[in-house]
């Protein structure tokens, strides 16, 4: 399992504290990609652009799709437009993967038969794994859920990422992550005042 899965699967669990939207977490899935991508070495971060490393074919094959995505052009892609680009409906491509592996079950929420479904983590080695590693605060996958507010018990002055590279990423994540909140608030209060121009004084 790759720690994008990992964080998809902990942000499927059916807590009241784990609402995420679907745009906050394709971001974060891109960032755990690419921190992947350098935990494997085919990439590094310098000066916020990823610089691709000898091309490689991951085992998974949304990490592979990731490194073949990569820009492999000077100047090389800034981590910002990456999360943008790459994120774009992510999180329904690792729902879709995840469901097609069994790695996600759909139940009912409710007591009613016919009430709206939920995917939920199914009870397989690789989702016990991830919910071992998020037990642990594993601090990468602990620091990538708190920028989708996804509350690790872990303090901002305590992430206990190591890695300058794997911090820049992450970080760059909380921005996208908070740039995009700012575009929907904008765009609830265009919204609630077009309406109130039709409704009139």
């Amino acid at each position: 399992m790759t720690t994008a899965k990992d964080l998809f699967i902990i942000a499927t669990d059916p807590r009241p504290d784990r609402s995420v939207g679907q745009g906050d977490l394709s971001l974060a899935l891109a960032g755990a990609e690419l921190i992947d991508l350098l935990g494997a070495g085919a990439v590094t971060v310098e000066d916020d652009r990823i610089v691709p490393g000898e091309p490689s074919a991951p085992d998974d094959r949304l990490l592979g799709e990731a490194a073949a995505a990569l820009s492999r052009q000077e100047p090389y892609e800034l981590v910002e437009d990456w999360l943008w680009r790459r994120g774009r409906d992510l999180a329904d491509a690792y729902r879709a993967a995840l469901e097609g592996a069994g790695e996600l079950t759909r139940k009912r929420s409710g007591l009613l038969p016919f009430g709206p479904e939920r995917l939920e983590p199914a009870d397989t080695p690789a989702s016990r794994r991830a919910a071992d590693r998020w037990d642990e605060n594993e601090p990468v996958l602990a620091a990538l859920a708190s920028t989708v507010g996804i509350d690790s018990g872990r303090s901002d002055d305590e992430s206990g990422l190591e890695d300058e590279a794997v911090t820049a990423v992450v970080a760059v994540v909380h921005d996208a992550v908070m740039e995009l909140e700012a575009v929907r608030q904008r765009r609830t209060i265009e919204n609630t005042a077009f309406a109130n121009i039709w409704r009139g004084p």
